[in-house]
């Protein structure tokens, strides 16, 4: 391939990605993802008080814990279910706020943000119950087990009501993204009420609501209905892609190519990780809440930050303390000053940019097998069970040993943490150590002309 189609190829990829990345959905969906942060790290902190015994076997700790905050722990267990038992709510809801108002700047058209909101709740909450076509008519599903009560089609448990927490999510986007299409038609054609100018515009809002709702809900309704009377519902129908995609992900072989697409995508300099985590976001909290509740995932939570990127995508936290200490080349040494303290946080821009790694053909190699190397490194440690399971998600720049503590609540996740920034590092070192070089060559033969 030579440099004209190596460039076409570069150009067009660029544009593909950037055109995705840039799509009213991904956007929505990333701001969907941002609006969930707040409420895991809360529900972290207030699982990791229930599980200190187990995060800390030290002798004689179990036994203070139980006369001091163990006297809490079904407090702390409802604060825990009451951010990460609505977790539906709160990521989809966010997911249609943002979408409609996405439509509203940049089709100019009059949808309000938070009617379409108030419609989602509305419209998701007829998909939640269970019901049945039975003797030629809509029933509602009751069951009493040990596990789970389905009580007016109402599936609960400990945690709340079970649809609208983690494994509601995907169903909770469908329907979020039906809401907002609907709307938007309904408004597009003019059917809604209109009321004079004089009316206060909270007023105006809730009638101008009232058509695109009664639509919204005879959608879903008609949908759940058909679903219904096929002997499924929207859950179960939306279970099966999503329980695949989950499942793929959960694999090394599908967790590693999420890794190498990370940094393929940020290689051409579009973000990889936005990209890919609006695919995946829905699967790593429906995960995490799983292995709370005593499940098994390895892609749950946030492991890329905690075990895998560490220092910013391409895995390079060592990298930047190298070339801060080692590197002999002042370009490098510069952006080592630069980087050093942002890559303790995870942010690794002034590498990306300034080193570069982005186009850097030198560099492609290491950028990407590094975190493929600590990604196998994590994934071994996790599923063998040598490490604790994730059950936390750590907020992303949390630094390196600590992250991994939170995400699996034990000094092992810590360990895990810190080693797999050495084995990132032993990857980078032969590439960066040659690329040194080449540029203290260029830097001695550039002074010497002067």
């Amino acid at each position: 391939m030579d440099n004209k189609q190596t460039s076409s190829f570069k150009d067009n990829m660029t544009k593909a990605a950037g055109k995705f990345a840039g799509s009213r959905f991904v956007r929505a969906i990333m701001q969907a993802g941002f609006s969930v942060i707040p409420f895991t790290i809360i529900g972290a902190i207030f699982l990791i008080l229930t599980v200190l015994p187990q995060a800390f076997p030290i002798p004689g700790f179990a036994a203070l814990y139980a006369d001091t905050l163990g006297r809490f722990i079904n407090l702390f267990q409802v604060v825990y279910n009451s951010t990460m038992g609505i977790l539906a709510l709160v990521f989809a809801g966010t997911f249609t706020y943002s979408y409609t108002k996405i439509y509203q700047e940049e089709e100019h058209i009059n949808v309000v943000p938070m009617n379409a909101l108030l419609m989602f709740l509305m419209a998701f909450f007829i998909t939640v119950p269970q019901l049945v076509w039975k003797n030629g008519s809509i029933q509602f599903v009751q069951s009493l087990k040990a596990v789970n009560i389905i009580g007016g089609g109402y599936a609960v448990s400990t945690s709340g009501i079970t649809r609208i927490a983690a494994v509601g999510i995907f169903t909770g986007l469908i329907v979020g993204w039906i809401t907002v299409q609907v709307y938007r038609f309904a408004i597009k054609h003019n059917w809604q009420i209109k009321m004079p100018a004089s009316v206060p515009a909270g007023v105006s809002n809730s009638f101008s609501a009232l058509i695109p709702g009664f639509c919204v809900a005879f959608v879903i309704a008609a949908i759940d209905l058909i679903l219904i009377i096929m002997g499924t519902d929207i859950f179960k129908i939306l279970y099966i892609p999503f329980s695949f995609v989950s499942n793929i992900a959960g694999t090394w072989w599908g967790f590693l190519i999420i890794v190498f697409l990370i940094h393929f995508l940020w290689w051409f300099g579009v973000h990889g990780a936005t990209i890919m985590s609006s695919f995946y976001t829905p699967i790593v909290l429906a995960n995490m809440a799983s292995n709370a509740k005593g499940g098994f995932h390895f892609f749950a939570g946030d492991p890329l930050n905690a075990f895998v990127i560490i220092g910013g995508s391409g895995a390079t936290l060592g990298l930047a303390i190298w070339l801060l200490f080692r590197s002999r080349s002042t370009q490098l040494r510069e952006i080592g000053k630069v980087e050093i303290v942002p890559a303790i946080f995870n942010i690794n821009e002034p590498i990306l940019f300034g080193l570069p790694i982005v186009y850097n053909i030198n560099l492609i190699i290491p950028f990407i097998c590094a975190p493929l190397a600590s990604g196998i490194v994590s994934y071994v440690a996790i599923t063998s069970k040598l490490v604790p399971k994730v059950i936390l998600q750590q907020p992303w720049p949390t630094p390196v040993g600590l992250s991994g503590f939170i995400a699996t609540a034990s000094w092992k996740g810590a360990v895990l943490s810190i080693v797999d920034a050495i084995v990132a590092f032993l990857v980078w070192y032969p590439f960066i150590k040659h690329y040194d070089n080449v540029l203290l060559k260029q830097e001695k033969e550039k002074a010497a002309k002067i």
